[in-house]
């Protein structure tokens, strides 16, 4: 399929910092225009001021989803078609699986697997409409199991499950769907963790460093592109080796 003309927009959730802001960033750089959304609504216009090109900030709560349908009637009427979505929104509550209460477990679902289902049907829609999109689901290297988070890896996997299961089905729409899965990312979360913890993730890591968001957003932003258009269904690692 030939490159759509004009401008494209892109929907990007979690936007206000990390793997989200370097998102917008590479998407704008690109040419594309964003729609940043975080539910922390001032971190969201600053990223769409940072990353230009006409992009615009909104806050958003991911896990309410008549506000995830009004967000993309509102955007496809006032700013135009969303050619990309990027589900990056996610949080985690980490325990041990017997010390892990109810509220962790669906708090942790509730954002990173059912918001991602909320965004996914309500923009596939219009992209069915539109025959054209590109759908980039941030899952984790933790989705294939994580001492401690498994409320986490479990919504993480499911990511993946649906990410697939999208691709079969809006492929005839010329729509792709692929996950991308970091691994240890130098973000504001892994800077938390105690200075044994974070250097015992680096000796896991084959070529020897934390990855940057830099690096994930590259490949967000390849995935979204018409280069990527022979490319759907794939989960793609970006973590220095972190998983093998």
């Amino acid at each position: 399929m030939a490159d759509t003309p004009g401008r494209r927009i892109a929907l990007v959730t979690g936007a206000g910092r990390g793997i989200g802001q370097a998102i917008c960033a590479a998407l704008a750089a690109r040419g594309d225009t964003v729609v940043a959304a975080d539910i922390d609504g001032d971190l969201a216009a600053a990223t769409a001021r940072e990353a230009g090109n006409g992009s615009i900030g909104i806050e958003l709560d991911v896990g309410d989803r008549a506000a995830v349908d009004d967000v993309v009637e509102d955007t496809e009427d006032r700013v135009g078609p969303i050619a990309i979505l990027v589900n990056n929104a996610g949080i985690n509550r980490d325990a041990m699986l017997h010390k892990m209460t109810d509220d962790q477990w669906h708090a942790v679902l509730a954002v990173d697997l059912s918001a991602v289902f909320y965004t996914v049907r309500a923009v596939g829609r219009h992209m069915r409409q539109h025959g054209y999109g590109r759908i980039v689901n941030i899952s984790s290297a933790s989705w294939m199991g994580n001492i401690g988070q498994t409320n986490y890896a479990a919504a993480k996997a499911g990511v993946v499950g649906l990410t697939r299961s999208v691709a079969k089905e809006l492929a005839r729409f010329h729509i792709t769907a692929n996950a991308v899965c970091p691994g240890f990312i130098d973000t504001d979360m892994t800077r938390g963790l105690p200075a044994e913890i974070y250097r015992a993730q680096l000796d896991r890591i084959p070529l020897g460093r934390a990855g940057v968001p830099q690096d994930v957003a590259e490949v967000v932003a390849f995935l979204s592109s018409d280069s990527a258009e022979y490319v759907t269904g794939e989960v793609i690692a970006v973590g220095g080796g972190y998983t093998l």
